[in-house]
Order: structure tokens, then sequence, then C-alpha cells
């Protein structure tokens, strides 16, 4: 049977899968948000990040672009985040 990921590695893996998306757009906003909120996160945020990375990066983006609903699971503080986009940035 496999052990379980400690936290630390737990956030390690999901910060490489938030900055490798396989686009360019999703890789700044996902792994822009990771950068910038993940150091104080608990085990129920990073619960919740992993959850979110399951889902489809055009469906994340259209979420924290408030052009389609959030499904309740990811509503909430976390969400809020997301949708100020002041995390993304893409460089020259």
């Amino acid at each position: 049977m496999p052990q379980a990921l400690t936290f630390p590695a737990r956030l390690a893996r999901a910060k490489f899968r938030a900055w490798h998306r396989g686009t360019r757009e999703a890789d700044f906003m996902i792994g822009g948000y990771f950068d910038r909120y993940s150091e104080g996160w608990d085990e129920a945020a990073l619960t919740w990040f992993e959850a979110l990375l399951e889902e489809d990066d055009v469906e994340i983006m259209a979420w924290a672009m408030q052009s389609q609903p959030v499904p309740d699971f990811f509503r909430g503080p976390m969400m809020d985040l997301m949708q100020q986009l002041d995390y993304v940035d893409i460089p020259r």
C-alpha cells in the first residue's frame, strides 16, 4: 500500500501541478495564485486547492474571471482571492 504524502510533499506537488497546466495563461493564473497565497495554507486550504487542480483549466479560469458560476464546493474566501486576479504577473 502506498504511503500517504506529507503536507510539505503535497504542497510541492501542488506547486508543480499549478505551474504545469498545459497553457501559458493557466500556468500564470493558477501558478501565480499558488505562489501568492500558499505560504499560510493549512490542511483544508491545501485540500481545496488540490481539488481545484483536478478541474479543467477553462473552468477554473472562467470562475476566476467570474464569467461562469462557481460550483458550491469552490465558493468561499479562497475563490474570492482567486477572483481578484491581482496575483497574475506575466513577464514580458
